[in-house]
């Protein structure tokens, strides 16, 4: 269940764990959330198709079309906020088909294919803008990209202009934030590291540090394997990587890795105690319960 090194995940997952699937038959799910009907909603992105998960109703298509959305997470409202890799654009609603736009463009032009997205406790939204919803059809519309970077977004809570956050990115992709909120960490795809950024009053907010690196299997990195990121209650950073899933201390010290049966491209956690990870890994939705919660969000408390 784990790998090297050491056994640094022994105090996190839970005794005897496993790593079950729970949805499975699908083409490339992403985006897990966990809804307060105790299901868990998740994109299967090829398909564009909005998913959901019950532990007494099994999986069932919720929406279809879904814009090829991709990274979800709930506001602190409870509201649906979705990125849309065909639209460009990240919207908020509800899970059965109301939709917001509240972020398409920069400077005039089209973003290219917002990621993944997280929500502040003041109630601003963050987002990743990687270009591989205009670059691969299976993930997305085949098309120019306008926007000269790949960018990491802020809108306003109260609704004001798209701030850019990070400028200098190659592949934008997961993202969290500290328990603070004091940090912000973005992984990226084609430099398989973690860069991790103070939130301060400036914008952008600067080049950041590396966090953690080498997140990858070959030796030039680039093979898609840092994606989805999700924080516990301790500080502990989980990020998708080679073999399933990797754990780093608050120091950036590589504590393990959570195994899974197949590339994992997205996590988050759930159950009514919030320790259970659920992972989007492909064709299936796996699920392992751990003895540390999810760090709590503003939709989670």
């Amino acid at each position: 269940m784990t790998s090297h090194p050491g056994d640094g995940l022994a105090d996190l997952v839970e005794p005897g764990a496993a790593v079950v699937r729970v949805a499975k038959d699908c083409i490339f799910t992403e985006g897990p959330v966990w809804l307060p009907d105790g299901s868990l909603l998740f994109s299967d992105i090829p398909a564009n198709r909005l998913m959901r998960w019950h532990p007494d109703e099994g999986q069932s298509v919720l929406r279809e079309p879904n814009a090829k959305g991709n990274g979800m997470t709930l506001d602190n409202a409870g509201r649906l906020v979705v990125c849309e890799h065909a639209t460009s654009t990240v919207t908020r609603g509800t899970p059965g088909g109301e939709r917001t736009p509240i972020a398409s463009h920069w400077q005039g032009r089209e973003l290219n294919s917002p990621n993944d997205v997280i929500v502040a406790s003041d109630g601003s939204v963050i987002f990743t803008d990687p270009t591989f919803g205009r670059l691969m059809e299976s993930v997305g519309v085949v098309r120019n990209v306008e926007q000269d970077i790949q960018g990491v977004y802020r809108v306003p809570a109260d609704g004001g202009d798209l701030e850019l956050l990070v400028d200098d990115m190659a592949q934008p992709n997961g993202l969290c934030l500290s328990r603070d909120e004091s940090l912000l960490y973005v992984g990226d795809t084609a430099r398989a590291h973690i860069r991790v950024f103070e939130m301060t009053g400036a914008r952008p907010l600067g080049r950041g540090r590396v966090f953690a690196e080498g997140i990858t299997e070959t030796a030039a990195g680039d093979d898609g394997y840092v994606d989805g990121m999700k924080l516990d209650e301790r500080g502990n950073v989980y990020v998708t990587g080679p073999g399933g899933v990797w754990v780093y201390a608050p120091d950036g010290a590589r504590l393990g890795t959570i195994e899974v049966p197949e590339q994992v491209a997205n996590l988050n956690w759930g159950d009514a105690d919030w320790r259970s990870l659920y992972l989007t890994a492909n064709t299936s939705v796996y699920r392992i319960r751990m003895q540390v919660a999810g760090h709590r969000l503003g939709y989670m408390r």
